[in-house]
């Protein structure tokens, strides 16, 4: 069976294998995307393709009818990536859920690659590598591409793109609707509390497309990463289900050490009337981002990647640390936080 007819005949039998795209405004990244899918490996079954649109304002919804695709779309006042996650596998009937972003491209041989996985009963989904699709189009692609990166085997949870089981979704209940970032890790965090893995193949799962060109862009989307460290942390604070805690404390005192020494230095350097003590704030910088660099090498980067992500790495913490701020301003005023994006 073709993987066209493969895609198209999910109404002639039951299939074995639904694929949930979700998306706002992709545009031509949607295409792409979906266009990668209907050209996946075989599986031996029926594919059913459904695309979940959050209130787009582009041709979006027309480019996903055009291809044949279901299209789902939610409207809700708040919208999240849960939303539309949980939209998509509750409208599928399949067993298995593979869930996409709408900018990434499937590679075609990952689900006819990770099937087998499946035959651990103890493994609720699997996910691959993913890596940036133009790396070369800026710094931020650049650096970011890095974080993709990871060891094989069990890990603590797969990211936004993932094959998992429908029956540990409902188990769980899907996706928390209320996270506006973090929702991965903390529905699988539940899924692991119920004594089932995530596992991660090192083997190629999607590229993706960043479209990062601008600061800006990069400081909304680590403000968004603070934000899901203070939410999910202080949701499990109290519980057996610790996560994130750790991770949020860690931003919030190298935040305020970045933060505090390069204030000092500069009222150092104004009381002294000489740009010393700024210089020397700037060389121990340095020599923190090259030792950053060297503990890196694991990635498989060239040394300047390397450099240039541990400058990022640690100049991001900031604000991350911003975003921690803004979720425990609004929480204490009693308000939510709308959708954080960076693409344009």
């Amino acid at each position: 069976m073709s993987a066209d007819k493969q895609a198209t005949h999910h109404q002639d039998a039951p299939a074995a294998l639904a694929v949930v795209v979700i998306g706002r405004n992709e545009g031509s990244r949607l295409t792409a995307c979906l266009e990668s899918v209907q050209a996946m490996a075989p599986i031996g079954g029926a594919v059913e393709i459904l695309y979940v649109d959050s209130a787009s304002t582009d041709d979006s919804v027309e480019r996903a009818a055009a291809l044949g695709v279901r299209v789902i779309r939610v409207q809700p006042q708040r919208p999240t990536a849960a939303i539309g996650r949980n939209a998509g596998w509750r409208a599928a009937r399949a067993p298995l859920i593979l869930f996409l972003d709408g900018d990434t491209l499937l590679d075609p041989q990952f689900v006819t690659r990770a099937l087998p996985a499946f035959d651990d009963p103890t493994i609720a989904g699997v996910s691959g590598n993913r890596w940036e699709s133009r790396p070369q189009d800026s710094f931020y692609n650049r650096v970011l591409d890095l974080d993709w990166r990871g060891g094989a085997g069990e890990v603590d949870y797969c990211g936004g793109d993932a094959l998992i089981r429908r029956d540990i979704l409902e188990r769980v209940n899907g996706f928390d609707e209320t996270l506006i970032a973090g929702e991965e890790p903390d529905m699988w965090r539940r899924i692991r509390a119920l004594g089932f893995k995530a596992w991660r193949l090192d083997i190629p799962m999607t590229s993706h497309d960043l479209a990062m060109t601008r600061w800006a862009q990069d400081w909304r989307r680590a403000t968004r990463t603070g934000h899901a460290y203070a939410e999910v942390s202080a949701r499990y604070r109290d519980t057996e289900l610790m996560l994130w805690a750790g991770t949020a404390r860690r931003n919030q005192v190298h935040a305020g050490i970045l933060i505090g020494s390069l204030a000092g230095a500069l009222l150092l350097t104004l009381l002294l009337a000489s740009p010393w003590p700024v210089i020397g704030w700037l060389l121990l910088l340095l020599t923190v981002v090259a030792r950053t660099a060297w503990r890196q090498r694991w990635r498989g980067a060239d040394g300047w990647t390397l450099f240039l992500y541990g400058i990022h790495s640690h100049l991001q913490q900031i604000p991350i640390f911003v975003g921690q701020l803004g979720y425990l301003r609004a929480s204490r005023s009693g308000t939510r936080r709308g959708l954080i994006e960076y693409k344009q």
